[in-house]
């Protein structure tokens, strides 16, 4: 909550067009990195959790596109192509950044012996 309300803050006084929570997470993420340690097990409690039940967040968006859709019949391939284009932007994200977290995590162990 604390990222959380830094981000907000950024983007209140930054006059930002990106969620607060957004740069929030961001910042989480650099502090953990920097920390150059696990995430906390109280941390690591709450992403499984909350990965569990991630679909209970996406529904009502998806709620909303349909109705988005029907009041805007002219531009429904604007909105399909940009559903596309940004899921496959997050897969490919995803992706890659898992790629590096499993790079660096298999070189700790190396890092360690030394």
């Amino acid at each position: 909550m604390v990222f959380q309300g830094i981000g907000e803050s950024i983007v209140y006084f930054g006059h930002l067009p990106i969620p607060g929570p957004v740069i929030g997470m961001v910042l989480l993420f650099l502090a953990l990195q920097a920390k150059n340690q696990g995430a906390p097990a109280s941390l690591e409690d709450i992403a499984h959790l909350m990965i569990r039940y991630l679909y209970l967040f996406l529904i009502p968006a998806c709620v909303g596109c349909f109705f988005l859709i029907k009041n805007n019949l002219e531009e429904w391939i604007i909105i399909i192509i940009s559903v596309v284009v940004s899921t496959l932007v997050s897969m490919i994200f995803g992706a890659l950044m898992m790629k590096y977290m499993l790079t660096r995590h298999q070189k700790k162990p190396e890092e360690d012996s030394q």
